[in-house]
C-alpha cells in the first residue's frame, strides 16, 4: 500500500520509517525540508516540501494512488483540514488525525475522521486507525480461554445487523465504539461505517473470527 503521512517531526518520521519497513511505500510532507533528516539516510520514500493540505502537494506526495493518510503536524488545524481533504476529496478510506486538544478530537471523530489525542497516543494506535486489521486483544480471563478483542470488521459488514454478524463469526458482540463513543447493541443494531466492534471470544478461535471480520458476510438467501 501507499501511505501519505504529513508531518516530519518524531512522530512522523518514526510512523514513516515503520510502515517502509512493513513493506509499504511512503510519502511525508512537511513545510520545512530541514525536518526530513529525522528520516534518516536510509529511508527509501519520498520527501514533498509543502502544505499538507494542499492539493497540488498532496497529489505530488501520490495521494491518488494511495490507501491510507496520516496528519501528524504540530497543528490540530491543519491536521484536521488535511486529513478532510483526503477523506472528501480523494475518497481515502483509511484516514487519521493527531489531535493535541482531546476537547477537540471527540468534536472531529464525530466528523467521521479517525483521531489520536496525543494524550493517550501511541504508534501502535495510529498503525491501526491506518492500516485496520485482525484482532487487538483487550482482555483474557484468568485461563486464557476467552478473550475480549477489538476486530476489524470488513466494510462489507456495513448495514448488516448485529445477530447476523454474531451467528456468522460465532461471536458475541460486546459493544461497539462508535462516532468516538461506547454503544451497546442489541441483536438489531445495524453496522454502520466507522463503527469498532469489540466482541468476546474462545482464544482458539481468534483465527477463524479474524477471517471471518474480514471476509464480509456469506451470500446466503434469506439474509438480511
Amino acid at each position: 500500500m501507499h501511505i501519505v503521512i504529513m508531518g516530519c517531526g518524531r512522530v512522523g518520521s518514526a510512523l514513516a520509517r515503520t510502515l517502509e519497513q512493513q513493506g509499504h511505500t511512503v510519502a511525508v510532507i512537511d513545510q520545512d525540508p530541514t525536518a526530513f533528516r529525522r528520516l534518516g539516510s536510509g529511508f527509501g520514500g519520498r520527501r514533498v516540501t509543502g502544505v499538507g493540505f494542499d492539493q497540488d502537494t498532496l497529489r505530488e506526495a501520490g495521494i491518488e494512488e494511495a490507501g491510507a493518510f496520516a496528519a501528524v503536524s504540530s497543528g490540530d488545524n491543519s491536521n484536521i483540514i488535511a486529513a478532510r481533504v483526503a477523506r472528501e476529496m480523494f475518497s481515502i478510506e483509511n484516514v487519521a488525525a493527531r489531535i493535541y486538544d482531546p476537547r477537540r478530537a471527540e468534536v472531529y471523530q464525530r466528523l467521521g475522521i479517525p483521531t489520536v489525542a496525543t494524550v493517550r497516543w501511541t504508534a501502535d494506535q495510529m498503525l491501526r486507525r491506518l492500516l485496520p486489521s485482525g484482532a487487538e486483544p483487550l482482555w483474557r480471563d484468568p485461563t486464557g480461554g476467552v478473550q475480549l478483542a477489538e476486530v476489524h470488521a470488513s466494510t462489507a459488514w456495513v448495514g448488516h445487523k448485529i445477530s447476523r454478524l454474531q451467528d456468522e463469526t460465532g461471536v458475541r458482540v460486546a459493544f461497539l465504539t462508535r462516532l468516538g463513543e461506547a454503544v451497546l447493541p442489541s441483536s438489531q443494531t445495524v453496522l454502520q461505517e466507522g463503527d469498532l466492534v469489540h466482541v468476546m471470544m474462545r482464544t482458539f478461535d481468534v483465527d477463524k473470527v479474524e477471517a471471518s471480520f474480514a471476509k464480509g458476510p456469506e451470500e446466503e438467501a434469506g439474509h438480511s
